[in-house]
């Protein structure tokens, strides 16, 4: 018996704070806002502290999330950076990115996010991708079906970033050696930062048309939809809310009619709170509606 394909369509959600307990405030955050995916930070995102697992609490998330049908997403330290010169960051980098992965099991979250990072010397670049391979191939080697993704998300381009360009993307896989856990978070105001001109009619699709040459359309696993303070190419992350900075709203729409989003949640990074992100998840509702007709 063959059965008719069926559209899938990208969840849509934003970041949610965790004040309060993940099982309480993360969840009323997503249901007031209508979010059907989240992320989470797993520990401080701006200090190298492991506090340890909660079990109570993580069974009481997932139970929230599986009651909601909500899908959850890490956002790993932002410290974190695999690529540096500094030992003893490098190391903090390795142990916070593992650490990182074990509270996304436990949580039962899909993939934990960590940012591309740099070589902050330019004569450190082939040094970066040597140390990223003998320092993350055994934690990847460690994960299970059970595991969440491991996803890498480029920066905006500035300094010595080791993914300046998507094109870049492809010696950290090399580097990572095309690990099957191992994905990508595109975020809409890096990538423009960077260079990328989404804004322009076709860019997001040109945009996402490379993304998928690159690296496969099954590796991309998580959008950060943020629009831009600053012009294509500016080379800084400064985020602002959907349709009222230099991307505007219309390249949006053209993300949720590409196919390699389908399964890609869109998660919310700009200012504001409930009020702003209320709003903003219901309008890229409307454009998902939209271009699913």
């Amino acid at each position: 018996m063959v059965t008719e394909a069926k559209s899938v369509l990208p969840r849509i959600g934003a970041h949610t704070p965790t004040s309060g307990g993940m099982a309480k405030r993360s969840i009323e955050y997503a249901l007031a806002t209508g979010s059907e995916a989240i992320q989470v930070f797993a520990s401080n995102p701006r200090g190298w502290a492991m506090p340890d697992s909660n079990p109570e609490a993580d069974a009481a998330f997932k139970a929230k999330t599986d009651e909601h049908d909500i899908e959850a997403y890490v956002h790993a330290p932002f410290l974190i950076n695999l690529g540096s010169p500094t030992p003893s960051t490098y190391e903090n980098s390795l142990a916070s990115t593992a650490y990182s992965l074990k509270r996304g099991r436990e949580i039962g979250a899909h993939g934990v996010v960590i940012h591309t990072g740099s070589a902050v010397d330019e004569n450190h670049v082939d040094s970066a991708w040597k140390q990223i391979n003998k320092g993350m191939m055994p934690i990847l080697k460690k994960l299970t079906d059970e595991d969440p993704w491991l996803l890498l998300e480029p920066t905006a381009g500035q300094g010595q970033s080791l993914v300046k360009k998507l094109s870049d993307l492809t010696k950290y896989f090399e580097a990572l050696e095309w690990h099957p856990k191992v994905g990508v978070c595109l975020d809409t105001c890096h990538v423009f930062a960077a260079g990328h001109d989404i804004k322009s009619k076709g860019g997001m699709t040109q945009t996402l048309d490379l993304l998928v040459e690159l690296v496969g359309i099954e590796r991309i696993q998580l959008i950060h939809a943020n629009d831009s303070m600053d012009v294509c190419g500016a080379l800084k992350d400064r985020h602002q809310n959907i349709g009222k900075g230099e991307i505007g709203a219309q390249p949006f729409e053209e993300l949720l009619a590409h196919p390699a989003v389908q399964n890609a949640p869109l998660i919310l990074e700009t200012p504001g709170q409930e009020p702003e992100h209320g709003p903003e998840v219901a309008l890229l509702k409307k454009m998902r509606a939209k271009v699913s007709k």
